[in-house]
Order: C-alpha cells, then sequence, then structure tokens
C-alpha cells in the first residue's frame, strides 16, 4: 500500500503522512523543497513532536516515508502509476498545477486513482475538475476519485531556530481527525485510524469555515481590541470578554448551521464542538499568535469567508448575528505586527486606504455587499449599523 502525497509541509507531514504511515502506507512525498526531499530520503523517517498545555511534548516517528522532487517529472508518474491513492496538501495557488499533472497520469491508467484533497478549499474540486479537463480531457475524470476533505487540525509556523536545526521536525495538536467525502473514493475509504468518512462534506467544510474558523479569527481581532500589545492567542483568550464574545460569535453561527444542515449537524454536537475549539484555541503549547491567527483581514471579512460569509448563513436562516457583527468591526481596527514589529503587508494597506474611507466604503466596496439583494442588504445594515457596547 502506498500514498503519494503532493505537499511535504507541516499538514502534509503532521496530519496526512502520519494517519498513513501509522496504518501501515509507504507515504511517499512529492515537494518542490531539495532540503526537505534529500532529508527525507536520508533518514526515511521524521518526528511530530505533539504539544498540549499542561502536557510533557510527545514525539511520533513516522517512518517508512521517502520523497520525490516535483520537477522530475518522471519519477512523479512513476510513483502514480504504482498507487491507487494520493493526497494534495499544497495550497490554493499550487493546486491547479498538481491537479494537471495528475491529470497527465491519468491519461495512462486503466485503473482508477483517488486524490484526497486536504486543502481546505471550497473550491478545490472544481478547481481539479477544469484543471483535469483542459489537460486530459473531460473523459479522465472517470478514473478520478476527487475527495473532499474538511482539515480541522492545527499546525502552527515553526520557529526558524527549530526549522534550521531540524527541516522535518513539525509541531502540532493532538487533534487528528480527517473528515473526508465518502461519496468522492471510487475505490473505496481506505482502512485508515482517523478518517472519518462522512455522506454531506459540504455540511462540515461550512463548519470548519464559519465555526472553526470563524471562532479563531474572532478570539484574534477581539484580543488586539481588547489587549493591543499581547502576543499569544492563549494569552488573549484568558480574558473574559475575548472568551464570553468568541464563543458567543460561533453559537450564532453554529445556529445558522444547523438550519443549514439538520440532518447533518445537530446543535448538541455542534456545542460540543465550540466547548473543544475554544479548549484548542487555547493550547498555549502550540505557541500561537494573535498576529498569525488574524493577519490578512480583506480575505477573513470577505463576502464568502468566515466573518462576513457566517453572518450571511444567519441571515438567510433569520438568525441573529450580534456578536458576528462586534468581530466584524474588530477586525477593522486589527493592528497586529510580527515578532519583528511589522504589519502584515495586505493589512497594512487595508488600514491606510480602505478603513479611513469608514465601514460602509469597507462593507459596500472592499465586501462588495449589494443594497439590491435582501439578505446582503440586512447584513449591510446591521453591520453598519452596529453600536459597540
Amino acid at each position: 500500500m502506498k500514498l503519494v502525497i503532493f505537499g511535504g509541509g507541516n499538514i502534509g507531514r503532521s496530519f496526512i503522512g502520519q494517519l498513513f504511515a501509522n496504518a501501515g502506507f509507504e507515504v511517499v512525498f512529492i515537494d518542490v523543497d531539495r532540503t526537505v526531499v534529500e532529508a527525507l530520503n536520508e533518514r526515511r523517517s521524521y518526528d511530530v513532536i505533539v504539544k498540549e498545555t499542561g502536557e510533557p511534548d510527545r514525539s511520533i516517528r513516522v517512518k517508512n516515508v521517502r520523497a520525490v522532487h516535483a520537477h522530475d517529472e518522471d519519477a512523479v508518474a512513476r510513483e502514480l502509476a504504482s498507487t491507487t491513492i494520493a493526497a494534495t496538501a499544497v495550497g490554493k495557488s499550487a493546486l491547479s498545477h498538481v491537479a494537471r499533472t495528475i491529470a497527465r497520469s491519468i491519461a495512462h491508467r486503466e485503473s482508477p486513482l483517488d486524490l484526497i484533497l486536504a486543502e481546505n478549499d471550497r473550491n478545490a474540486r472544481s478547481t481539479v475538475v477544469d484543471a483535469v479537463r483542459q489537460t486530459a480531457g473531460s473523459h479522465a475524470l472517470a478514473l478520478l476519485g476527487i475527495v473532499e476533505t474538511s482539515i480541522g487540525k492545527m499546525v502552527p509556523i515553526m520557529p526558524a531556530d527549530v526549522r534550521n536545526a531540524d527541516p522535518l521536525l513539525v509541531f502540532a495538536e493532538a487533534y487528528n481527525r480527517l473528515i473526508v467525502d465518502r461519496s468522492g473514493f471510487i475505490n473505496g475509504v481506505p482502512d485508515v485510524s482517523g478518517i472519518d468518512a462522512v455522506n454531506n462534506i459540504r455540511a462540515y467544510v461550512d463548519r470548519k469555515l464559519y465555526v472553526h474558523n470563524l471562532g479563531h479569527a474572532a478570539a484574534a481581532y477581539l484580543g488586539n481590541r481588547i489587549a493591543p500589545e499581547t502576543r499569544a492567542l492563549a494569552d488573549v483568550l484568558r480574558l473574559d470578554e475575548v472568551q464570553s464574545t468568541t464563543a458567543r460569535a460561533m453559537s450564532e453561527a453554529a445556529d445558522a448551521i444547523c438550519s443549514e444542515y439538520p440532518a447533518d449537524l445537530s446543535r448538541e454536537a455542534l456545542t460540543d464542538h465550540i466547548e473543544d475549539l475554544l479548549r484548542r484555541f487555547a493550547n498555549a503549547a502550540l505557541g500561537d499568535t494573535v498576529y498569525r491567527v488574524g493577519r490578512d483581514v480583506p480575505r477573513k471579512i470577505a463576502k464568502s469567508d468566515r466573518i462576513t460569509g457566517a453572518a450571511l448563513l444567519c441571515a438567510r436562516h433569520g438568525k441573529p448575528f450580534e456578536a458576528i457583527t462586534g468581530v466584524f468591526h474588530a477586525a477593522l481596527a486589527f493592528g497586529a505586527c510580527d515578532d519583528d514589529g511589522n504589519a502584515y503587508a495586505g493589512d497594512e494597506q487595508f488600514r491606510s486606504v480602505a478603513v479611513p474611507r469608514g465601514a460602509e466604503y469597507v462593507v459596500r466596496e472592499v465586501i462588495g455587499l449589494s443594497a439590491s439583494d435582501h439578505i446582503e442588504s440586512t447584513v449591510a445594515k446591521r453591520f453598519l449599523g452596529y453600536a459597540r457596547p
């Protein structure tokens, strides 16, 4: 059994690779980083350090791994030809290129290939479908099982000194549940502990975006507003106002999620999920920062993303979104910097160009909420009429 995974980064190694290697698969990473590729081929193993607040670090040795450089197209083609399952963990910008590589391989296959998209991108499936059609034709899709996922595992950016000392070492939380679309597989769901196959992946993708991602960003934005000098996300979550408002925003979104997917997600299960997420967000051992979680504000307040998207879902189902609105306004004031005192470039421009023009400019011109659409107009009016308590 072999898994070919495009992307030897933190999620690829700490999560997908670990799960499949522990299940007895040989794991072959395809990556552009020569240092990572050479180290994997030299050691044939790497360590994942599990970090939990109040617990000693736990090391997991992941074995039976190797790597191929992504530019070695012949070697990549050989690896794909000799497996029935592959995965991607490359990010939105690289997914089309990877999909074209996979499409060229499918053109020479007689048996199906299942492809797990560990991307946390709502458009990942359509990106792959489009690339395959353009590269190999629509008929090639019959041999490709496209498996969407919801990735909830949190992996912090590795400190530079640790990364320089060991390019393969990765820190991660203990959470190891990989939610996958059962219907996406052609060859069947693999027997891998930690894989949770669900019937409606869209419900879990939306739960990730509108509950998990919303809550994570809310803690950063509210924390930066209340305690602007505080760097660690875990520290701002100790503040009662941050904790309670974050929880309320997540709860508002959960109410709407339940209305959207009543057959898939119960309110009781979502309540438990929120409590677990708040505990995980406050995991100081991960070393996550307000800056990292909150940066790239324009993307995170976009119409299709975690804050405005959650508000639109609430409005569509007639649910209140007062706390979410408060998170939106906290996002407009976000000013956290990295360890060197530098702001994220896109946020700096947003604060200097868009924010001074006022919330109405942001709502209408940056986010693009339409006055002629009833749901969008409802959200726009609430965002603009919000009075901070």
